[in-house]
C-alpha cells in the first residue's frame, strides 16, 4: 500500500480530485494518511477530517528557523511512514534538506505547460493572467517531482488546455483545473503507486 502526504496550504481542491481517485478506484493501492497545512484554518484540513485523514498544522512561523521547521516537516512524514508527498496547492518553499531527504519522490502540479510561465513569482492566477498577457493560444498542466529549484524538476505528465477569446485569469483557472489539473494529477500517482515512473537523467520514463 502506497501511503500519501499531502502539503497544502488552500482550499484544497487538488486534493479533491486525489482523494475522489482514491474512492472510486483509478487509484488502486494507495491511501492518503496524513495532510499538513501551513494554516490552520485552510479548506484542506477540513476536507480532510470528511474522509476520516489525520490532519496537522506545520508552519515556518512556529519554529526558530526554517531548518527546524524543515526537520519537523521530515519527522512528521517519517513517522507516518509516507512513501510519496503531494503539493496540492502548497505555496511555501521547501528547504533544501527537505528535498533531498525525499528525491525524487515529492510530486507538484502546476498550472502551466511548463518550462512556460513557471518559477519565481508564477502561481495562482499569476500564472493564468501571465498567459492572457503574452496571448498564447494553448495552455496546461504539468505534474512533475520537486528538486531544489523552482518548477525545475522532472516532469511526469502534461496537458493541454485551449485559451478561449474572451478568457479571464479565473476562467482559465477554472478550466485548467477542470479540464488538467484534476486528471493528470491523479494519474501521474497512480503510475507511481504502480511502479511506472522511473528518473533517469534527470527525465522521468514511463514503462509499460
Amino acid at each position: 500500500m502506497l501511503k500519501i502526504g499531502a502539503l497544502v496550504s488552500g482550499g484544497g481542491t487538488n486534493l479533491q480530485a486525489i482523494i475522489n481517485a482514491i474512492e472510486n478506484g483509478s487509484i488502486e493501492n494507495a491511501q492518503i494518511v496524513t495532510v499538513v497545512s501551513n494554516k490552520p484554518q485552510a479548506y484542506a484540513l477540513e476536507r480532510a477530517k470528511k474522509h476520516g485523514i489525520e490532519g496537522a498544522c506545520i508552519a515556518p512561523k512556529d519554529f526558530s528557523d526554517r531548518e527546524a521547521f524543515n526537520r519537523a516537516l521530515i519527522n512528521h512524514f517519517e513517522e507516518m511512514q509516507v512513501d510519496l508527498i503531494v503539493l496540492a496547492g502548497y505555496l511555501v518553499v521547501l528547504g533544501e534538506s527537505f528535498v533531498k531527504h525525499f528525491r525524487n519522490r515529492i510530486m507538484n502540479i502546476h498550472p502551466s505547460l511548463i518550462p512556460s510561465f513557471c518559477g519565481d513569482g508564477y502561481y495562482g492566477l499569476r500564472v493564468h493572467q501571465a498567459v492572457l498577457d503574452r496571448g498564447v493560444k494553448v495552455t496546461g498542466a504539468t505534474v512533475h517531482f520537486v528538486d531544489e529549484g523552482t518548477d525545475t524538476g522532472p516532469i511526469i505528465l502534461q496537458k493541454a488546455v485551449e485559451v478561449k477569446q474572451g478568457d479571464t485569469a479565473e476562467t482559465l483557472q477554472k478550466r485548467v483545473m477542470e479540464e488538467a489539473e484534476w486528471i493528470i494529477f491523479p494519474e501521474a500517482i497512480r503510475l507511481y503507486a504502480e511502479g511506472k515512473i522511473k528518473v533517469q537523467d534527470h527525465k522521468v520514463v514511463i514503462c509499460d
